[in-house]
């Protein structure tokens, strides 16, 4: 293949950043003046108008005036900036092909979800609580709360690629899983819902883990009525993000006693402001969008986009093609 130009905003370490320049190789790369975390909308940059390769966080206003741009991958596992009409347009007519990095975060986020779950289970908060407050032995009650998952009933909202890893890592504790996506069937260690089928699971579920995306169809999708559908004292955990979650309504559920706990990792909005009232709601614990953060994290994405690289110097099929043509 011919050299390309290869543009990246990616928010990345030193030795990433020189993992990069190696696997590029003959390719020529532009290195954004302003690089920006997965979280983070990309500043316009002028310079990606030589690109025939994007990769990072690229501003979706300038990426459809750009010529010569043939493929991007975002270095996040949400789209939805990108999913607009015009950047829908450029792949429904196969100039452009976009990609993103849910490699690289199934396996960080599905972990996260296991151990909300297992805190929960094994009530480590409840014992974290009496160790920082009063140093307190609460052994018979503790254990009496203790729970064990292959006697519960686990629903994954979302069935993508963190909710297929989280079904494979819950395999092993012998829990009921369901997962909620627009087609039924049935899997080795799962059975998939449609939305019809969600109130009769929400009443059985222990734990609901919202792996949902942000889109018009998914905002303030757990609100009231949904809470009103949830099991009493079942667990709720959000990975997804922030928007499709009715905080209003999880603090009344927490607050009457419909849910037992919430474990939130993301929020709306973000950072949540210190005096917002979730920080002090009963039994909700939250992590600040750190369920897809890992030591390596930076290596582990350049790794994926290097191996697409070869991919699209081949001209073969790409991994965790998004926005399909006709799709």
């Amino acid at each position: 293949m011919a050299q390309l130009t290869i543009w990246t905003n990616a928010f990345l370490d030193d030795a990433a950043r020189q993992q990069l320049r190696q696997a590029a190789g003959e390719h020529r790369l532009i290195i954004a003046s302003s690089t920006d975390n997965v979280l983070a909308e990309g500043a316009p940059d002028p310079t990606m108008h030589e690109a025939d390769v994007a990769f990072g966080q690229p501003d979706p206003e300038t990426l459809v005036t750009c010529p010569r741009l043939r493929w991007v991958q975002v270095s996040s596992a949400g789209f939805t900036r990108y999913d607009t009409p015009a950047i829908r347009a450029l792949v429904a007519a196969g100039k452009l092909q976009v990609t993103n990095s849910s490699w690289v975060y199934a396996e960080p986020c599905a972990q996260h979800a296991l151990a909300f779950i297992l805190a929960s289970a094994r009530q480590l908060h409840a014992a974290y609580d009496a160790q920082r407050a009063n140093h307190a032995w609460e052994h018979l009650e503790i254990r009496a709360r203790s729970r064990l998952l292959n006697r519960k009933t686990i629903l994954l909202a979302g069935f993508g690629s963190i909710g297929a890893r989280l079904a494979e890592l819950l395999a092993p504790f012998g829990a009921t899983v369901y997962g909620l996506r627009r087609r039924r069937q049935s899997l080795a260690n799962v059975e998939l819902i449609t939305i019809d089928e969600l109130p009769a699971t929400l009443a059985g579920a222990d734990h609901v883990v919202n792996l949902l995306p942000d889109d018009p169809s998914t905002r303030l999708f757990f609100n009231a009525a949904r809470f009103e559908q949830f099991k009493s004292g079942a667990d709720y955990c959000a990975i997804g993000r922030g928007t499709t979650t009715d905080q209003d309504a999880l603090l009344g559920a927490l607050r009457s006693g419909r849910l037992s706990a919430a474990y939130l990792d993301v929020t709306e909005p973000e950072p949540l402001p210190p005096d917002h009232p979730l920080w002090s709601a009963p039994n909700c614990y939250i992590t600040p969008h750190s369920s897809g953060g890992h030591a390596d994290e930076s290596e582990r994405l350049v790794e994926h986009f290097v191996r697409n690289l070869h991919r699209f110097e081949r001209q073969q099929p790409l991994d965790n093609r998004i926005l399909q043509p006709g799709g």
